[in-house]
């Protein structure tokens, strides 16, 4: 799949966004290792706590159907510049796609890719709950 067709499948998830409290509108799309294409919106609340991002409710989903290795997830905004994912997204990222891609789209600068090791250096991982016996 193009980075293209994964920016699109986002934009189209982006159509479901529950946005009222910020009117900024966020879509992902997140490509698994068979292929499959799971879309996400933000999804805001009252008590900002409980708002869940584009990027994670992409991925819940794509884990929800039981898989456990993303390749890609692509991230776009009603902003239409390069929207990058927040921390806590890039730390459920890394759980997932440790080695994978993140693409992001700017109206005029075009689209941009980005390692998960470049948005997020030494994220925290299982390895570093192992323990040295």
């Amino acid at each position: 799949m193009t980075n293209r067709e994964l920016l699109d499948a986002a934009r189209r998830g982006m159509e479901n966004s529950y946005s009222p409290y910020s009117d900024f509108k966020v879509g992902a799309a997140v490509l698994v290792d068979d292929g499959t294409v799971y879309t996400g919106c933000n999804i805001e609340n009252a008590s900002l706590g409980a708002t869940i991002c584009a990027e994670r409710t992409a991925m819940v989903k794509a884990v929800s159907e039981g898989h456990r290795h993303f390749q890609k997830v692509a991230i776009v905004s009603s902003g239409n510049f390069f929207t990058y994912p927040c921390g806590i997204c890039r730390q459920f990222m890394v759980e997932f796609m440790k080695d994978g891609v993140v693409v992001l789209e700017d109206k005029d600068e075009g689209i941009r890719e980005f390692t998960l090791e470049e948005l997020l250096p030494g994220g925290f991982t299982n390895d570093d709950l192992k323990t040295q016996k």
